[in-house]
C-alpha cells in the first residue's frame, strides 16, 4: 500500500474540514457543498449580465413589459431576502430560445423564447425554473463541486506518484469518471430541482402549472436530437415531463389557493 505524502494528506484533511463547514441544504432539503460567498456570486452575476447586455440588443418595449409582468409575479413569491433584491429583467433580441437568472437579482430572456413559450404560464415555467437555480445556489454548488473534484484528483495524482505517461493516462480516465459520475449527475440533479422549485413558484404566483408540461413538449419539438441523458447536463425532455407530472397534484392545490387569494396574473402577450 502506498501511503499519502504528509503534505498531500494535510491538504486533503484541510479540504475535507472546509467542505464539512460549508455543507448546507437546498430548498428541497438536499445536502449541498457551498464554498463561495454570496458577494462573490453577486459580483459574477452582475458582470455576466453586463456582458450579455453589451453583446445583444434589447427587444421591443412590448416584449419587455410582457416578460417583466410575469417576472414580477414570480418575484413576489420568493423568500423575503430574494424578494427585496432590485431584480433587473431584460428581453434581448436573439432567435435562440434561451433564458437565465443570475445571482444578484438578474433575469434575461431571448426574444426567441417567446416562440416556444406561447402563453404567460409557459413563460412563467421558464422564469420559475431559472430563478429556482438561483434560490438553490446551483452556481455556487457547481463551482464548489468542480473545485473539490479537481483538488481531489490533484491530491491523488501527487500522493500516488502518477506523474509519468501511464499515470497521465490513468488520471485522464479518472477525470472522465469524475465528469460522468459526479459533475454531470450534479448538473442533471440541479435541472430537476430547478423544475420542482419553478413549478412551486409559478403555481403560488397564480399561473396554471399544467402549462409547464406543454412548455417542455414545445421544447422537445424545437430541440431536435439530444445526447443520451447520462452524457448530458440536462435530463431528457421525457424525464422532465415525468418529474413535473409527479409533482402536479401539489402544484395544482397551490394554484387553486393562489387563485382563491386573488393572485390572477394577466400579462398581455405581444
Amino acid at each position: 500500500m502506498r501511503w499519502f505524502r504528509p503534505l498531500a494528506a494535510a491538504t486533503l484533511c484541510t479540504t475535507l474540514l472546509a467542505a464539512l463547514a460549508a455543507c448546507t441544504t437546498s430548498p428541497t432539503g438536499r445536502s449541498q457543498l457551498l464554498l463561495m460567498s454570496d458577494d462573490q456570486l453577486d459580483q459574477m452575476g452582475a458582470q455576466a449580465f453586463d456582458q450579455y447586455r453589451q453583446e445583444l440588443p434589447a427587444a421591443d418595449g412590448q416584449s419587455q413589459r410582457y416578460v417583466q409582468c410575469i417576472a414580477r409575479a414570480i418575484v413576489a413569491e420568493l423568500p423575503a431576502e430574494q424578494r427585496r433584491q432590485n431584480w433587473e429583467v431584460e428581453v434581448f433580441r436573439a432567435d435562440e430560445p434561451n433564458a437565465f437568472a443570475l445571482p444578484g437579482g438578474y433575469m434575461g430572456v431571448n426574444s426567441g423564447m417567446l416562440n416556444v413559450a406561447r402563453s404567460q404560464a409557459q413563460l412563467a415555467t421558464v422564469l420559475g425554473h431559472e430563478v429556482g437555480h438561483v434560490l438553490a445556489n446551483h452556481a455556487n454548488e457547481r463551482a464548489s463541486t468542480e473545485s473539490a473534484t479537481q483538488l481531489g484528483l490533484s491530491v491523488l495524482s501527487n500522493s500516488a506518484g502518477l506523474n509519468g505517461p501511464g499515470g497521465e493516462q490513468l488520471m485522464g480516465l479518472l477525470g472522465m469518471g469524475a465528469q460522468y459520475g459526479i459533475l454531470l449527475p450534479f448538473s442533471r440533479r440541479h435541472e430537476s430541482e430547478a423544475d420542482t422549485i419553478g413549478l412551486r413558484l409559478m403555481a403560488n404566483a397564480g399561473f396554471d402549472p399544467r402549462e409547464s408540461v406543454t412548455l417542455w413538449q414545445n421544447m422537445q419539438r424545437a430541440g431536435g436530437n439530444a445526447p443520451p441523458a447520462w452524457m448530458s447536463t440536462h435530463p431528457s425532455q421525457g424525464q422532465r415531463i415525468s418529474g413535473l407530472e409527479a409533482s402536479m397534484p401539489r402544484a395544482l392545490d397551490a394554484y387553486q389557493s393562489a387563485r382563491s387569494a386573488g393572485r390572477t396574473p394577466d400579462c398581455p402577450r405581444p
